[in-house]
């Protein structure tokens, strides 16, 4: 099977006849085309799953063989510049090309029906694809030059996925920032590219990282401008994914839809940077200043991300800060040198982050049609809880993507973080107590979203016949109102409205009705309603999710669950279950790193004791707070630490409100940057706009208004007489021999 390596160039371009034919059919015959776009998600499923079976094949033939192929020709040459383009399929190649080819195709299907009402949904399916052809032809990419074209095209589909709802202000919003902080990181990457071709003189891997080397043991270089390049190169990675500081485009980001968030924000995208750095690993690792200060940007955005979740009440800024806090983990592991760790992780955390996403979905899906199209009330965990007699599959795929993130054995997660956070115990003792500490914020937050979605009671949205909302109902919880009090007490008789995203939708108990949909008709039949009478009660539950949106969940939790056991370090008697390091094997001369070593269960039991315990103990803290025993706290105000206005007095009350302001505030780096940042640029553009019209612009025009005014003045001098004119220039000539022998005396 050699040969079918020869063919592995088809595997970025097999997704593109969907966009490209959407797009004509667009053009040409929009009729037809909008008539027939379920065959077009059709087609879109179908050419990647081509795609990820001959992806399988080659992973399958690269363990097999433990080899790597490239094949390149001849773009352009000129003199002593060539240019060659080509593709490289080696273990990183064929984990990434595997890993967004089977997270993609699960959340195409996932989309089909969660984007099947919307009016963009063909534009969807074609910016999802051609985001598919661009992102495996980053990972297969052979040299610098395609990896940023690629990369650019990343951004592209990135920003448009982003906006896809660009009627609104906030998507519009949050794809220009998403752009301009990835354009400060991707200038840098141009420049990191530039810098060493101008070092080595190839952009090809295989060259560049034997030249490099080869300049840095010698000593023929100057190691302060071979550090400033790879810090560029490194600058793209930071932005691309989410390290801080340019972290603050990701969670705005959420504004698109949720398979979106899916797919680019936490199994594919954001993990861009991570392989870009994974990539130019042997470059990276010729400079221990460099992978220190990787492995320092590492640390910080771990820890930072865990911080900035902790009050977020939107479900998916809080996994997007999830997501932000995991990838300062693959970083971390990368500066450290630990390179099969922080690919594991990847692909673990790909699975499991795919699972919560779309587990998220599902909820916005089904609180949609209660409280109509508003992100701002259908993703707030507040309105939520008490949905886990509801919506039950989605609640258990939840629950085993946030025990996995927590790294609770023997899950995906638990067995990537733990060799992570025992690396880091043996590279520095100060990062590996923040990794740890990290490690109990994340069972502490990803708790209290499951405890405040899940748990409790159903928080309605509703209002009354006199418009004004009536009293809602909180899950006792950090973040809620002591709402444990009966619906009698607290509701009237109310309306609930149904909105759909073409803001058509109907008021059940009103008298004038409004026309709904097929669709949303379909969705009330399924909603579990009870109805009394005597009290003039009704109260309405989201739905389960439908079968074509429950089966990618299903086959994300297989994956969750069975995912670790490629990366067990278990050869001893017999047990060899580490394919991971097999996998890698033909990589681990290129990146002077060694296999993971083998240890026994004694050792590992060990190891892995402090991480658990410290995952328990996050999730009894968050379950001490959240869990809504009225009884227990019945006569303390700590239900009411959190909500709203921020923390009421209570003991360690002031600790808490900096804790919460914090969090709330995003650890206010979006407000120092819109402070001192965008409005110091903002006033700089003033300032150069006042010169630029003043006096660049202002000089000119004087000359040319003066010039007009002495023409005007002139004009009325001449009378057609030779003799006026004599005079007039001799008087000039006189006045002006007059001046200058007047400047020479003095």
């Amino acid at each position: 099977m050699e040969h079918i390596y020869q063919y592995a160039w088809l595997i970025p371009f097999i997704p593109l006849p969907v966009p490209l034919l959407i797009g004509v059919g667009l053009l040409l015959f929009p009729t037809a085309t909008k008539n027939l776009r379920r065959i077009w998600a059709f087609s879109s499923i179908s050419l990647l799953t081509i795609a990820m079976f001959f992806s399988m094949m080659l992973s399958i033939q690269q363990i097999n063989n433990n080899s790597i192929y490239q094949y390149v020709w001849s773009w352009t040459i000129n003199n002593d510049f060539s240019l060659e383009f080509g593709y490289l399929f080696d273990p990183l190649t064929s984990i990434m090309s595997v890993l967004i080819t089977t997270v993609a195709i699960l959340v195409l299907i996932y989309s089909d029906n969660y984007m099947c009402h919307d009016r963009g949904y063909l534009r969807f399916f074609a910016y999802m694809s051609f985001f598919n052809t661009s992102m495996l032809g980053l990972v297969t990419s052979s040299n610098l030059i395609q990896i940023y074209i690629f990369w650019e095209l990343v951004g592209m589909c990135s920003y448009l996925l982003i906006g896809f709802w660009f009627t609104r202000p906030s998507a519009a919003n949050a794809c220009q920032k998403a752009f301009v902080t990835n354009r400060v990181g991707d200038f840098g990457l141009l420049l990191g590219i530039l810098g060493l071709y101008w070092l080595t003189g190839s952009f090809d891997f295989r060259d560049l990282f034997e030249i490099f080397n080869n300049l840095i043991k010698n000593n023929e270089v100057n190691l302060f401008f071979c550090i400033l390049c790879t810090l560029f190169l490194f600058a793209g990675a930071v932005a691309k994914s989410a390290q801080f500081p340019l972290h603050v485009w990701l969670p705005d980001a959420m504004e698109g839809p949720t398979p979106i968030s899916a797919l680019i924000h936490a199994a594919t995208m954001v993990a861009a940077g991570i392989f870009l750095v994974a990539r130019l690993f042997p470059v990276f690792v010729g400079i221990p200043y460099l992978m220190y200060v990787i492995a320092f940007i590492g640390v910080i955005t771990l820890f930072l991300g865990a911080t900035l979740a902790l009050a977020q009440k939107d479900i998916k800024r809080s996994l997007a800060y999830s997501t932000m806090s995991q990838l300062g983990y693959m970083m971390l592991a990368l500066g450290m040198g630990s390179y099969r760790a922080a690919l594991f992780h990847l692909i673990t955390h790909a699975y499991s982050k795919a699972l919560l996403f779309l587990g998220s979905g599902s909820l916005i899906y089904s609180m949609e049609t209660l409280v109509g199209y508003s992100p701002d009330k259908s993703q707030n965990m507040v309105l939520m809880g008490g949905l886990t007699k509801h919506v039950p599959i989605t609640k258990t795929a939840f629950l085993i993507g946030s025990l996995s993130l927590c790294g609770i054995p023997p899950l995906a997660c638990f067995w990537s973080k733990d060799e992570i956070l025992n690396a880091s115990w043996l590279y520095s003792p100060i990062f590996s107590i923040i990794a740890y500490f990290t490690a109990g914020l994340t069972a502490f937050y990803m708790f209290r979203i499951y405890l405040l979605t899940f748990d409790g009671h159903f928080n309605l949205y509703c209002k009354n016949y006199s418009g004004k909302k009536s009293s809602s109902l909180y899950s006792i919880s950090l973040w809620g109102k002591d709402g444990l009090k009966t619906i009698k007490n607290n509701l009237s008789l109310f309306n609930l409205v149904i909105m759909n995203n073409n803001r058509e939708g109907t008021s059940f108990f009103m008298k004038k009705p409004y026309k709904i949909s097929c669709h949303f008709i379909k969705m009330m039949r399924s909603f579990i309603t009870i109805i009394d009478f005597d009290n003039k009660k009704i109260s309405a539950y989201p739905p389960e999710s439908d079968n074509t949106m429950l089966f990618p969940l299903i086959i994300l939790i297989l994956f969750t669950l069975f995912i670790g056991f490629i990366g067990i370090p278990f050869n001893q008697e017999g047990i060899g279950l580490d394919i991971l390091t097999k996998w890698l094997t033909p990589s681990a001369n290129l990146l002077h790193s060694t296999s993971q070593n083998s240890v026994d269960w004694y050792e590992f039991a060990i190891n892995a004791t402090l991480s658990v315990s410290i995952a328990y103990w996050g999730i009894f803290i968050a379950l001490f707070f959240y869990k809504p025993i009225y009884s227990s706290f019945k006569n303390l105000d700590l239900i009411n630490i959190f909500y709203k206005g921020g923390p009421k007095t209570i003991w360690g009350d002031k600790i808490i409100n900096i804790i919460y302001n914090w969090s709330f505030n995003r650890g206010y780096i979006d407000a120092f940057y819109a402070t001192y940042l965008i409005k110091s640029v903002r006033d700089l553009a003033k300032l150069v706009s006042i010169i630029d019209r003043r006096i660049i612009d202002g000089i000119p025009n004087v000359f040319g208004i003066t010039n007009f005014f002495v023409a005007e003045s002139v004009k009325y001098i001449g009378g057609g007489r030779i003799s006026s004119y004599l005079f007039l220039f001799f008087f000039y000539v006189g006045l002006f021999l007059l001046i200058f022998y007047f400047f020479l005396v003095l």
